[in-house]
């Protein structure tokens, strides 16, 4: 990770280096927070603009509604405050984090009068999964690790401590030489990535996982409008892993991710084992999109 100059907390600009919590917040025990991640992309025509800012920080707010944190700032502070961090540390480029977490107070499971903290994080990150994961396809494997039930905990809320899961899936893949995971639900469907919604093509049906067990991508929103605008009908409906082995094309989408095509799972080439003809076309309008270059999309940039 670069760091950046400031980090915004509870209102205020700080260095990087003092962006600090108390050893006691109850987040750090029990994982009571939520969060984003955004990107802010340099334009065409210079200076930079951040993905679908307001559609994150409703999410946000919403991911925060669930979990019964309050958080002490309106949705237009929060806008303001990631375009204050990106213009404090110069970048017209860059991730950005914003989280609100359960602060330092009371222990146990039903804390009283805790705060609700609010910080923004923002820094020079490429792309996650690597440039040639997203030039040539990434090799993924179906996890041992299921995606937690919509039951067990709060699926369509971006919660701090249900990314254990993920973190143990991803480490799983990892150590037995792959990129990434995809996780199946509790009924053994594919789900989604660790941290990313999941496409599959077979035979020109194009499909993604039904928002059951999944979060609501913005990434995900965003592509399947852009492949309603090229005349593609997307399905969201379940499918099986046998069948994603057999699928034409599949590919990740997430903030992170961007779009990063699956070449090969569970030992299985993915159609020719190159980035087929939809994924490279969604790949295409997605970067000139966020970069300021189609002017149909416009709408989804926040300019600095």
């Amino acid at each position: 990770m670069v760091e950046a100059k400031k980090i915004w907390m509870d209102g205020h600009l700080v260095d990087w280096a003092e962006a600090n919590v108390h050893v006691m917040t109850h987040a750090l025990h029990y994982g009571l927070g939520v969060f984003e991640g955004v990107r802010c992309y340099a334009t065409k025509g210079g200076g930079g603009a951040i993905f679908r800012l307001e559609e994150h920080t409703e999410r946000l707010f919403a991911s925060a509604h669930i979990v019964m944190l309050d958080i002490p700032f309106t949705k237009e502070e929060i806008n303001m405050a990631v375009v204050e961090t990106l213009k404090a540390n110069s970048l017209s480029e860059g991730y950005i984090r914003p989280i609100a977490f359960l602060g330092a107070g009371s222990m146990g499971l039903l804390p009283k009068d805790n705060p609700v903290n609010v910080a923004i994080a923002a820094w020079e990150w490429g792309a996650y999964l690597g440039d040639d994961g997203i030039k040539n396809g990434i090799r993924v494997r179906v996890s041992s690790y299921l995606r937690h039930h919509v039951n067990s905990t709060m699926t369509k809320a971006k919660i701090t401590g249900s990314y254990v899961n993920s973190i143990m899936a991803k480490r799983e893949a990892i150590e037995s030489g792959y990129d990434e995971a995809i996780m199946l639900d509790t009924e053994g469907y594919v789900s989604e990535g660790s941290g990313e919604n999941i496409f599959m093509v077979k035979d020109g049906v194009i499909k993604t996982t039904a928002l059951t067990s999944v979060l609501k991508g913005i990434t995900r929103d965003s592509v399947m409008t852009i492949l309603k605008d090229k005349g593609e009908v997307v399905r969201e409906e379940r499918f099986t892993r046998d069948e994603l082995y057999t699928a034409d094309e599949a590919f990740f989408t997430g903030t992170a991710a961007e779009i990063t095509p699956i070449r090969e799972v569970d030992g299985r080439v993915i159609g020719t084992g190159v980035p087929g003809p939809v994924t490279k076309g969604v790949q295409e309008t997605y970067f000139k999109a966020v970069k300021g270059e189609d002017s149909r999309y416009e709408h989804w940039l926040h300019r600095l």
